[in-house]
């Protein structure tokens, strides 16, 4: 059994700041490449950031220069520090993680409950 667990969303004014948080607990036996992901209502998922195992990094245009991703192997947790939020940053963010686990070891991609963020005008 895997289980993630989000934190970190909440309502923000225009130009504020937050840090999403993802911890993976349970049978993990490794982690690949994690990611976020957010969906605004009426519109489809996309992705905002993701991190590699090696840690390079990719960002949506919608987010490079606003947004840092993020990972603490340690932890088995990735972070999504969001700054100058934007109003149209408001959704769902979810998190999700490229993982092998036990007793199968057979690769799987596992999501978060979602949090969500709310950024006001």
């Amino acid at each position: 059994q895997v289980q993630l667990v989000e934190s970190g969303g909440g309502l923000v004014q225009a130009g504020g700041s937050l840090r999403l948080s993802c911890a993976a607990s349970g049978s993990i036996s490794s982690i690949n490449a994690m990611g976020w992901y957010r969906q605004a209502p009426g519109k489809q998922r996309e992705l905002v950031a993701a991190i590699t195992g090696g840690g390079s990094t990719n960002y949506a245009d919608s987010g490079k220069g606003r947004f840092t991703i993020s990972r603490d192997n340690a932890k088995n947790t990735v972070y999504l520090q969001m700054n100058s939020l934007k109003p149209e940053d408001t959704a769902v963010y979810y998190c999700s993680l490229d993982m092998i686990s036990r007793p199968d070891y057979y690769p799987r991609k596992y999501w978060g409950q979602g949090t969500q963020v709310t950024v006001s005008s």
